[in-house]
């Protein structure tokens, strides 16, 4: 765009402490396995604008001797977080090798639900009463399980009537222990698995819930709607009251990064790309909020067996913050910001507050464009979301949804119609990198009562046009 268009300056960072509130959140996961170390992620978490941190509690590194509770590891990053502005939500798992045997052959326990003798139900039960009354006050929403509808994570194979019998226990001592929290369940991952999730929902799991989580590693822009559109449709039918989260969801920023959708040609562009492309849709489908996956680069650490240290040696890359390794794995060296972390803040520091999703004031055309050397994209196959803010002004995102970010880069055109007197004072900003951009008087042309934008670029991530004071 620099190369049309004239830089004007550049969307200034907002911290966590400076946004009042967001739908955007950032995964603070596997520190139950203490795969990194937080003392170095806090500033980045507080530079980055989210406003919501997803960890897991680690009961068997909580409970280390029945009945006895260590929740000061636990404590310093609820915290941490809680003192750089940003809300701390909890997913409640894995197992504890002192009351499941098979616990101790997991590594972090992952993957054991406490389902399968008395000693271990009792054992869960008093462990989430006693966290949720540990964390009353600092945390308000506790998810129960991670993933348990993949064998990664309920081990003696996915059982969608355990499941429910399990999320109703569970749910019903969080209550017990904090009748102000809400309780968060799902946290699914297969909706091909439709079979699993509607028995599941039979249990009437979804009448003890606040709300449902699921997690969404796909590819195509199509597929994050349509798999919100799934857990709607479920919420709809059996309890219209529950809330949708976006969980977890992510990619690798290189191609030999382990995990969800590993072994494509991810460079840490695409990765900024397909973060934008998916948090802007989770934005516009209606989520509570959003949780990017993740903020560290990490080992994985879902099939680890104990005693076996390259059985857990699978690095996934799915930080917007990249690090170093040591022998066991655990990051560490000094930890660095990719070109996701600098997509995030601009995001995070324009996309809060309050606003709505409503039609920005505008038609596609397609006009001759000299870019390329032909006609232009025509702007009703792009994917595009309008917003207002209270103060009345407008922002449109808009992409080339067409194009695969793994296998092409898309440098297009596209034209509007529009109606100058509703939609003031325009600025282009590239969300990739925060620049924002005047649109040169070459670019404005008159069409009657209308004007034309004239050849403005599209990408194959989303660009944004404002108008009035959007990027306040």
């Amino acid at each position: 765009m620099e190369r049309r268009m004239q830089k004007i300056g550049k969307v200034q960072p907002k911290s966590s402490l400076e946004i009042k509130h967001s739908k955007i959140g950032l995964g603070f996961e596997k520190l139950d396995r203490d795969v990194f170390d937080p003392e170095k992620a806090y500033p980045f978490v507080a530079q980055s604008g989210v406003k919501w941190a997803r960890l897991q509690s680690g009961w068997q590194r909580t409970e280390k001797e029945k009945g006895v509770y260590d929740f000061a590891w636990l404590d310093s990053i609820v915290d941490n977080m809680l003192a750089v502005g940003v809300e701390p939500w909890l997913c409640l798992c894995y197992g504890n090798a002192l009351y499941s045997p098979e616990a101790a052959e997991h590594f972090g326990a992952v993957g054991c639900p406490p389902i399968y003798s008395e000693e271990a139900k009792e054992g869960w039960k008093n462990y989430v009463t006693a966290t949720v009354a540990h964390y009353k006050g600092r945390i308000h929403y506790y998810e129960v399980w991670n993933e348990p509808d993949g064998p990664w994570c309920w081990k003696k194979g996915a059982n969608p009537i355990e499941l429910g019998a399990f999320t109703i226990d569970t749910a019903k001592h969080c209550k017990a222990a904090d009748p102000s929290c809400e309780v968060i369940g799902f946290a699914t991952c297969r909706t091909e698995r439709f079979g699993f999730l509607e028995e599941l929902c039979r249990t009437g799991v979804c009448d003890c819930l606040d709300g449902i989580s699921y997690h969404c590693y796909k590819i195509h822009d199509q597929e994050f709607e349509d798999v919100f559109n799934f857990y709607d449709d479920l919420r709809k039918r059996y309890n219209p009251k529950l809330k949708i989260f976006q969980g977890e969801s992510g990619t690798q920023s290189r191609h030999d990064g382990n995990g969800a959708l590993r072994k494509a040609s991810w460079t840490p562009t695409k990765q900024a790309k397909f973060l934008l492309r998916h948090l802007l849709i989770d934005i516009a489908c209606g989520v509570e909020f959003t949780s990017y996956f993740s903020c560290m680069d990490m080992i994985e650490a879902l099939n680890g067996e104990v005693g076996d240290v390259a059985s857990y040696l699978d690095f996934g890359y799915f930080g917007v913050v990249g690090a170093d390794f040591d022998e066991n794995g655990r990051a560490t060296g000094e930890y660095s910001p990719k070109e996701s972390f600098t997509a995030l803040q601009t995001l995070c520091s324009i996309f809060h507050g309050d606003f709505e999703l409503l039609p920005f004031p505008c038609e596609g055309v397609v006009q001759h464009s000299m870019w390329m050397w032909g006609p232009d994209y025509d702007f009703k196959n792009a994917r595009s979301y309008g917003f207002r803010k209270p103060n009345g002004s407008r922002g449109l995102v808009y992409w080339n949804s067409d194009s695969n970010i793994l296998t092409q880069t898309y440098d297009g055109t596209v034209s509007l119609r529009i109606t100058p007197s509703r939609v003031p004072d325009l600025k282009l900003v590239d969300l990739l990198t925060g620049d924002i951009y005047a649109i040169p008087e070459t670019m404005v042309v008159p069409d009657g009562q209308f004007l034309i934008l004239k050849n403005l670029p599209i990408r194959d991530y989303p660009l944004l046009l404002t108008s009035g004071d959007f990027l306040a």
